[in-house]
């Protein structure tokens, strides 16, 4: 159990490292004005706080730097959230000033905003498209071989998909398909596009449009639903200006892994809900175990969810991120609700 002034004096030098990313000495932390204690007595606590693995002495300074069990405990019992400038609020806000009709344009907005104003990594993780149904189905001809199949989302996603067209087709034939295809695949979830085309649709084709055969074939394979989840960057390059990050081996590594798309479940994790952080080791990429990772979900109407994450160091302001993200995951639920329940 840590006494009252061993808690400050380990609060006092997370706060100091997070800003400086310099080792913290006793007499850097006798002349703040929070610290009422001598240097003697600041650096007999420090090195107490070293022997129960709270902080860790760097080769290269007298000083020392909280170690990851230090971190843990500041962040879940010494945390508070630091009010954000109002500049700040109305940048992050005016994500929703423009009244995008989309969902993943919001979206993207967000990460770009987000690491704009952390100076970190953001990534957002999307609805799954799968779940979004059906609104509107268009074919428009690019050349006499080739048309571009647009399938518009009730969430606002547009999918554009380029397929063969048989050659010699008439337009009038592609006019009836669409016409054909709206009326009966409306509402349907495009993880069910393929089977019900098929299913709904095949029958009357073949009684109305000409060598339906041939366009049915091609069409049904451009709009087969790839099961994959929709994920938006923000500030790639970012982990490149934090002092932490040096080792280019390692820059190299966490670039590969952030960018692998089978990596992003074990940084974002589905379906978790509310805020996280995991701190160096905690994280279970190895490519991570310099890294601190907080995450957040979202709502996305009443029954898909986004999930949000920040990487950077350990030496991570987390008090600003997490003031962040807890106005950002409330804002971005409620604008995306309002969306779907527009459409």
């Amino acid at each position: 159990m840590l006494t009252e002034r061993q808690l400050l004096i380990l609060k006092v030098t997370v706060d100091d490292f997070i800003q400086s990313a310099q080792p913290v000495g006793s007499n850097q932390l006798s002349k703040k004005p929070e610290i009422p204690f001598s240097s003697a007595t600041i650096r007999n606590e420090m090195a107490d706080l070293e022997g129960l693995g709270f902080l860790e002495k760097t080769h290269t300074s007298s000083g020392r730097v909280p170690s990851e069990k230090g971190y843990r405990y500041y962040v879940d019992h010494l945390l508070t959230p630091r009010p954000l400038p109002q500049q700040d609020i109305v940048q992050l806000r005016s994500i929703f000033d423009d009244k995008i009709a989309e969902t993943e344009e919001v979206i993207k907005r967000s990460a770009m905003i987000l690491s704009e104003l952390t100076n970190y990594t953001s990534i957002l993780l999307g609805p799954d498209v799968r779940k979004h149904v059906l609104k509107r189905l268009s074919i428009v001809p690019l050349s006499s071989d080739t048309a571009v199949a647009i399938i518009v989302t009730d969430g606002g996603h547009v999918e554009n998909r380029v397929f063969t067209l048989p050659s010699g087709l008439d337009a009038g034939d592609i006019e009836k398909m669409v016409n054909i295809l709206n009326e009966r695949l409306l509402g349907v979830p495009l993880s069910n596009l393929h089977q019900r085309l098929e299913q709904e649709t095949l029958t009357i084709l073949k009684q109305h449009v000409n060598r339906y055969g041939e366009l049915f074939s091609t069409f049904r394979k451009a709009v087969v639903m790839p099961q994959e989840d929709k994920v938006f960057y923000g500030g790639k390059l970012n982990i490149l200006n934090q002092p932490d990050f040096h080792d280019l081996h390692k820059i190299r590594e966490l670039m590969d892994v952030i960018e692998e798309a089978k990596h992003i479940p074990m940084i974002l994790p589905v379906g978790s809900q509310g805020l996280h952080i995991r701190i160096g080791s905690e994280n279970v990429l190895t490519a991570m175990e310099d890294c601190s990772v907080i995450t957040v979900s979202y709502d996305i109407g009443e029954e898909q969810t986004g999930s949000i994450a920040i990487v950077g160091p350990k030496r991570m302001d987390y008090k600003r991120v997490v003031t962040l993200l807890d106005i950002l995951s409330g804002d971005l639920s409620n604008e995306l609700t309002r969306m779907m329940r527009g459409k």
